[in-house]
């Protein structure tokens, strides 16, 4: 029997608003879809309604020592899930207030102006030593107003939002400092210590490492030793079940003959990346192949476009070779827009050099022009 194409239409609305949300299979005038999928093997999720597992949510359990919390990604249903315990101990409940005053950046900031803010940051300073963080949260937002250009005050007032536990405060502010100045160590330490308090691990590790890069202090040193094993436990969590997940496909097709494919793909992935040094692309054709070998083998990419006529790029050159060296798991790209314009027009390119950082064949970040510290600090950021 052919069906009417409206209806298959109306069929597979149905199907995607169950893989949706499963749980209208329950519904009592569907029963009998859901015997007949249940007699096909399949296997239904348990109704959220009565699944609640014997625990009262109105009643959490409360604990006087280190709390634990369960960090877990949703995989498929035949995998066996296990958990992995992250160190909570420190980490709160978002808040929510209302934003605090902003500076308006257009606007003109005269000695005066700055003498006045800078007054103000004293009097905050004080009121810090003395435990009046409301009060110097008030000056620093006054200084802010006066000199909206100083990265330091936004990063100053964030450290204090941090010492009234709102990390999503000290987030807009350390954000602010580093649109500001980029290179704001303090913009990222204390963003990345807000980050910790809303357990997100793997931000605030980044931000860190990068903080300590631009100007290491003992306090990084020590939030990092509370960051970095959350972090790694979450990276090692989420690569088992990727494994896993890759077993189970690996099963499906014929286990053995897919492992050896798998692991000889690997093998010739690995080979065409070239540890420690810059590999210079001639074809559109070559580059895809580079690309699908990182993405294999989880590696940042660094796409540069270079052309011997460019001083800049003579300047920035001998950088990118030893950054090369010095970062021997990230893949470092070369193309001369001469000799590769076919790569060039692909990538829409105006000037050089120019940049482009790529994870699992997609841009996640770019450098225009001979920016060494740029260029450092990106790369430190996001090859972690």
């Amino acid at each position: 029997m052919v069906m009417d194409a409206s209806k298959v239409s109306e069929l597979k609305l149905f199907v995607d608003q169950c893989r949706s949300n499963p749980s209208i299979l329950h519904s009592p005038s569907l029963s009998f879809f859901k015997s007949y999928l249940q007699s096909l093997g399949a296997q239904i999720p348990p109704d959220p309604q009565t699944d609640r597992g014997g625990v009262n949510m109105a009643e959490p359990q409360q604990h006087s020592d280190a709390k634990k919390r369960t960090f877990s990604d949703e995989v498929d249903d035949d995998i066996v899930e296990s958990d992995v315990e992250l160190d909570d101990t420190g980490v709160v409940e978002p808040d929510n207030n209302p934003p605090v005053k902003m500076g308006d950046p257009s606007v003109e900031v005269t000695e005066d102006k700055r003498d006045a803010a800078q007054t103000e940051k004293l009097k905050a300073i004080e009121a810090i030593s003395e435990g009046k963080l409301d009060e110097a949260i008030d000056y620093l937002t006054e200084a802010i107003m006066l000199n909206p250009t100083s990265a330091i005050l936004y990063a100053t007032r964030a450290s204090v939002f941090i010492k009234l536990s709102k990390p999503n405060a000290a987030i807009h502010d350390a954000d602010a400092a580093l649109e500001i100045n980029p290179d704001s160590a303090k913009g990222y330490k204390v963003r990345g210590m807000a980050r910790a308090m809303l357990g997100r691990w793997e931000e605030s590790a980044s931000d860190l490492h990068v903080a300590s890069k631009l100007d290491y202090d003992e306090e990084i040193g020590s939030v990092l030793k509370k960051v970095e094993p959350n972090a790694h436990k979450i990276e090692e969590h989420r690569r088992k079940y990727e494994r896993l997940r890759k077993e189970r496909e690996l099963k499906s097709t014929g286990w053995q003959s897919q492992q050896q494919k798998a692991e000889a793909q690997d093998q010739k992935a690995l080979s065409a990346l070239k540890d420690g040094q810059v590999i210079g692309i001639h074809s559109t054709s070559e580059l895809e192949t580079k690309l699908n070998a990182a993405t294999r083998t989880s590696r940042l990419v660094i796409l540069y476009f270079t052309a011997t006529w460019c001083g800049p790029c003579r300047f920035i050159s001998p950088l990118y070779t030893s950054l090369a060296a010095k970062y021997s798991k990230v893949v470092f790209l070369k193309v001369d827009i001469d000799a590769g314009r076919d790569v060039a027009a692909c990538w829409n390119i105006s000037s050089v050099p120019t940049f482009f950082f790529i994870r699992n064949g997609k841009e996640v970040d770019k450098v225009v022009g001979a920016d060494k510290s740029s260029l450092e600090r990106k790369i430190a950021q996001y090859a972690g």
